[in-house]
C-alpha cells in the first residue's frame, strides 16, 4: 500500500466519522420531530430556523454538564464503559461500501474503508462486543437498577445475536462470499436479496430493533422499572457517549440491512452515468436514501408499539425466532443445494 493511498484511507476515516457522528446528533432531532408528529406536536423549534440548532444545543448542555462519578462505583471501569460502547459502535462501518470509487486527481478512489474477504464476519462479531460496552457501566455502577438494566440489555442482545447471524448465514449461501462489498455488487439493479430471503430479512430487522436496543424492545432502559437503565448513574459526556452510540448502531444496522438485503449503493439505470465521479456521488446517494428510509422505520416503530415484558421478549428470541432462522436456513440450503442436481 503507498503512501497516496494511505493517506485516502485516512482522509475517508475521519470523513465517515465525521459525518457519522454529524448524523447521530441529527438523529436526535429527527426522532423528536417524528414522535411530535405522531403525537400531533411541533417537537423543538426554538433553536435556530425551524430548530435545527437543536442538536448542538444539547449537544453542547452534555458537554458542559458536571461530571459525576459515584462514591461506591468502579472508576476505572465506569469511565471505561462509555468508551467501549462508543468505539465499537462507530468501528464497525469500517467495512460498509458506500458506492464503487469516485476520481479525484486521476486517482479511483474506493468509498470503502476496509474491503476485507469476511465483512460479514467482521460486523457479527464487533457487534457482540458492544455487550461489554452496557455490561462493564451497568456492573461499575455499583446500582441495581443499573446492574438489572445491564444484566437485561446483555441477555437480550445474546438471544437475538443468534437469529441475526442465522439470518445472515443464509444470505452467504446464496452469494458464496463473506464480503459486504461483493454481496452489494451480486445485487445489481433490483436483483435485491430481500427477494429470495423474505422472512431471514424479517428476522434479521427485527434482530437488529433488538440489538440497538429500540423499542419495542427497550427493556434495559425501561423508566417505569429501572428508572434509565444500565446508565442511570451517568451524566456529561459519558451519558452523551452511549446516547449517541444508541443512534450510531441505529444507522449502522440501517446501513447493514441495506447492503445485504437491499442492493446498497445500486439502483436501477445506474449503469447510465458513465463519469465515475457523478457515479459514486450518486451511489452515496443512494445509499443514504435508503438507510434514512429504514432509521425512519425504526422510529416509526418506536412512537406505535409499546415494549413487551421481559418475558415476552425472551420467549419471542428463544422460542419464535430461532426455530424460524432455522427453518430459513434449512430451505436456503435446500434450495441452493439443488441447483448442482
Amino acid at each position: 500500500m503507498d503512501s497516496a493511498m494511505i493517506l485516502e484511507k485516512l482522509i475517508l476515516i475521519v470523513v465517515i466519522l465525521l459525518a457519522t457522528l454529524v448524523i447521530a446528533l441529527y438523529l436526535t432531532f429527527g426522532e423528536r420531530k417524528i414522535a411530535a408528529f405522531f403525537q400531533d406536536r411541533l417537537g423543538p423549534n426554538r433553536v435556530g430556523p425551524f430548530g435545527l440548532f437543536q442538536p448542538f444545543a444539547d449537544g453542547g448542555k452534555l458537554l458542559f454538564k458536571e461530571e459525576i462519578i459515584p462514591k461506591n462505583a468502579e472508576k476505572w471501569l465506569f469511565i471505561l464503559g462509555p468508551g467501549v460502547a462508543m468505539i465499537v459502535a462507530t468501528i464497525t462501518s469500517a467495512v460498509i461500501p458506500w458506492g464503487t470509487s469516485i476520481r479525484i486527481f486521476d486517482r479511483d478512489v474506493a468509498l470503502q474503508v476496509a474491503d476485507i474477504n469476511i465483512g460479514i464476519l467482521y460486523i457479527v462479531g464487533i457487534v457482540s462486543v458492544g455487550v461489554y460496552g452496557i455490561m462493564i457501566g451497568g456492573w461499575a455502577s455499583n446500582n441495581k437498577y443499573s446492574l438489572y438494566g445491564a444484566i437485561r440489555a446483555s441477555a437480550q442482545m445474546i438471544s437475538y445475536e443468534l437469529s441475526m447471524g442465522l439470518s445472515l448465514i443464509a444470505v452467504i449461501m446464496i452469494s458464496g462470499t463473506l464480503s459486504l462489498n461483493e454481496i452489494v455488487a451480486q445485487q445489481s439493479g433490483m436483483n435485491w436479496n430481500v427477494f429470495y430471503q423474505p422472512l431471514g430479512f424479517l428476522l434479521f430487522f427485527v434482530s437488529a430493533l433488538a440489538e440497538c436496543n429500540r423499542a419495542p424492545f427497550d427493556m434495559a432502559e425501561c423508566e417505569t422499572e429501572l428508572i434509565g437503565g444500565y446508565h442511570t448513574e451517568y451524566s456529561s459526556m459519558k451519558l452523551g457517549f452511549y446516547l449517541f452510540s444508541e443512534y450510531i448502531n441505529m444507522f449502522v444496522s440501517c446501513a447493514v440491512i441495506s447492503c445485504v438485503y437491499f442492493g446498497g449503493y445500486n439502483f436501477p439505470g445506474m449503469h447510465l452515468i458513465t463519469d465515475p465521479t457523478w457515479l459514486g456521488l450518486a451511489q452515496v446517494g443512494v445509499m443514504f436514501a435508503k438507510i434514512l428510509f429504514f432509521v425512519f422505520v425504526f422510529m416509526w416503530i418506536r412512537w406505535t408499539l409499546p415494549r413487551f415484558r421481559y418475558d415476552q421478549l425472551m420467549h419471542l428470541g428463544w422460542k419464535s425466532m430461532i426455530p424460524l432462522a432455522i427453518v430459513n436456513l434449512l430451505i436456503t440450503g435446500l434450495v441452493t443445494g439443488l441447483k448442482y442436481f
